[in-house]
């Protein structure tokens, strides 16, 4: 009970989010999400430093309650990977506030295929940091680079799931997620606190196939 309650208090980040413009309404089309009524741009918050660093705060904060329960939710690593390109801010930003050394992905000058940026050893740990996740496939295929390095990925962390099968598909790969934020959590929130139309809310619960209160 005291982990949920410590999800809900996260809450605040949702506003912060909100205030930023990171959330918007409309028509959108995102990859797999196709007609979505609406869309997150978590790459935002490069622009506002202090809520970059509180983001970074609560992703810390998350992964050692995770590693600390009785029955552990998240391995511990060695080191931290931003998933291209919407991961790297979060992930610069965890490894600099953690002291976790970082890596990430980069395309090669031929275009084939990714090397990896950083210093590594075979047989280290690995979390892998996102900004969102939606079907899961750029966690994935990231995941399987550093794997084709021997290196162990058993987590990713990210801050916010759209909760479109992202889940399910890291898991049938053998990979944990970690959300700070659900985008159902974020919308309640916003329809709640009347930042956003009836129509609006219920248009997004409706999307993601979520039950809704009338407002």
């Amino acid at each position: 009970m005291e982990y949920e309650d410590k999800r809900v208090a996260n809450l605040w980040l949702a506003d912060e989010l909100w205030q930023l413009g990171a959330i918007q309404f409309g028509d959108f089309s995102l990859g797999t999400a196709v007609h979505s009524p609406v869309y997150v741009n978590l790459r935002l918050l490069v622009s506002n430093p202090a809520a970059l660093r509180e983001a970074a705060e609560v992703m810390l904060e998350e992964v050692r309650t995770l590693q600390n329960m009785r029955h552990p939710r998240l391995a511990y690593y060695d080191l931290v990977a931003g998933v291209p390109f919407g991961g790297l801010h979060l992930a610069t930003a965890f490894s600099l506030l953690s002291g976790t050394p970082m890596i990430y992905l980069h395309p090669s000058k031929d275009g084939q295929g990714h090397v990896i940026e950083g210093t590594y050893s075979s047989g280290q740990t690995v979390l892998i940091i996102d900004d969102l996740i939606t079907g899961g496939r750029s966690v994935i295929q990231t995941a399987a680079r550093l794997e084709a390095e021997n290196l162990i990925v058993e987590d990713a962390l990210v801050l916010l799931d759209r909760q479109q099968g992202g889940q399910m598909r890291l898991k049938r790969e053998g990979i944990n997620l970690a959300a700070i934020l659900t985008l159902e959590a974020v919308l309640r929130y916003l329809g709640t606190s009347n930042k956003i139309s009836p129509e609006w809310y219920h248009q997004s619960l409706e999307y993601l196939g979520k039950p809704h209160d009338t407002l």
